[in-house]
């Protein structure tokens, strides 16, 4: 039962509004004094208070001083018979949530609850839902690697030093990301992703510093860029090792001077943001080959965190495996065979994490038994002599069919980035796109 408290000197008024929120089938609580419903908010424990704002002994702004003090989460509704606008204004300033002057009306007090009650239950979803997804998001396994992992973080995280992170496709450098944004002090703000090889080179600035309405054909309304997006927040470049040589120098001007302007704008916009960059490619070796700037990579590069592939850290791979399938188990409960589990620990998981996260999302929607076996699902229980054993009766048919699976592997673990996937392979996209389409190879919208 939804539980009020009435704080108020005067009787009537809470024998009046006791009977009416009874009625409507609330439990409600009363206090003649500052004193006595500051003792009721820590016994009775009310979502609600109504609290006078005119009483002898102690005010009502003193005792909503304390509640808020005491009892952050109690929603506090100060009433008043004449008060003022400044007395209005400075209760909702230390956090009342509304003002009612009397005599008070039965409908609007109803109305006031029922949003209150709405509010606090949106308040209530979102807190689960962020749990939830700080759950998802978690980094999951207790080996060694992982546990260093975790460290440094928790290290790095308070701190505003911009860090760069390494590690091959798929075994969660966003994820490393997001923690280091959710545990600094940056974590009530944005957290900005940016793929910095899918921005195609015409679209690079509009996409980072935004622009104005009518600064170039097709701007039919002003943007807010990325950039600008994460101002006083975490900005997250993905993929920085495969950014162009043009990209690289407009975000090394803006990093440096902390500043952007849109396209088509002539205003400065200061920018206060933390930094993360994530990479896939050995950079110093791109600096070499003149493909990285060096004065960017030394602009990121304060804080190397390096994520270990999942094949050298096997020992994590079960504890991963149950954590996805919790995930993505939406039916009656499922669990992994003894027999599955070493071999999915056995299995080298060149795509990393994600591929093992993907194998566990299809288990659990084609496997109809509580026990889910590794057998129909594919990867995992295929040998590299297994390649070849789909009856192909010539060579031809068999370099096909390995080309087929090849290129559906490489797509996956670029997340069937089409750019991307070419630029990993050593193709144009252009012969890429010709073979998707010649084999048939789903690549989604």
């Amino acid at each position: 039962m939804k539980k009020i408290l009435i704080i108020d000197d005067e009787k009537n008024i809470l024998t009046t509004f006791r009977g009416m929120l009874e009625d409507e089938g609330y439990q409600v609580s009363t206090a003649p004094s500052g004193s006595a419903g500051l003792t009721l908010v820590r016994s009775f424990e009310p979502e609600v208070v109504f609290l006078d704002i005119w009483m002898p002994e102690e005010d009502g702004i003193s005792v909503l001083e304390k509640i808020r003090k005491e009892s952050p989460q109690t929603s506090v509704v100060m009433m008043s018979g004449h008060g003022t606008i400044e007395t209005a204004v400075k209760a909702i300033r230390l956090g009342a949530w509304d003002y009612l002057e009397k005599p008070i009306h039965s409908d609007k007090v109803l109305v006031l609850l029922d949003h209150v009650y709405e509010v606090r239950a949106l308040r209530e979803q979102n807190k689960e839902l962020k749990t939830e997804l700080r759950s998802q998001d978690s980094l999951v396994g207790n080996s060694a690697a992982m546990k260093r992992l975790r460290q440094i973080v928790s290290v790095t995280a308070p701190s505003n030093g911009w860090v760069l992170v390494y590690g091959e496709n798929g075994v969660g450098k966003e994820l490393v990301a997001r923690a280091l944004h959710r545990d600094s002090t940056r974590a009530s703000e944005r957290f900005v992703a940016v793929n910095c090889a899918a921005i195609p080179a015409e679209l690079i600035e509009s996409e980072l510093f935004g622009h104005e309405k009518g600064s170039f054909t097709g701007a039919m309304e002003k943007k807010i860029g990325k950039f600008e997006l994460a101002h006083k927040g975490t900005l997250f470049l993905d993929e920085v090792g495969d950014m162009s040589l043009k990209m690289q120098a407009k975000i090394l001007r803006a990093l440096q001077e902390g500043q952007i302007q849109r396209v088509g704008g002539d205003t400065t916009l200061e920018l206060d943001l933390r930094v993360i960059a994530a990479t896939n490619k050995d950079l110093k070796q791109a600096i070499r080959s003149s493909e990285f700037r060096e004065d960017l990579f030394y602009r990121l590069n304060v804080i190397p965190i390096i994520v270990a592939p999942l094949r050298e850290r096997r020992e994590d791979i079960a504890a991963l495996a149950n954590h996805f399938l919790k995930r993505y188990n939406s039916g009656r409960p499922k669990r992994f065979s003894a027999e599955t589990l070493q071999l999915l620990q056995s299995y080298p998981w060149p795509g990393n994490v994600r591929e093992l996260k993907n194998w566990v999302e299809r288990a659990c929607i084609l496997c109809p038994d509580e026990t889910i076996n590794a057998s129909p699902y594919d990867e995992p229980n295929q040998k590299d002599s297994d390649v070849f054993s789909f009856g192909e009766t010539s060579l031809r048919q068999a370099k096909a069919h390995f080309e087929k699976q090849f290129l559906i592997r490489m797509l996956a673990e670029n997340d069937f980035n089409i750019s991307r996937t070419a630029h990993t392979i050593g193709v144009e996209r252009s012969h890429l796109h010709k073979k998707i389409k010649s084999y048939g190879i789903e690549v989604g919208s």
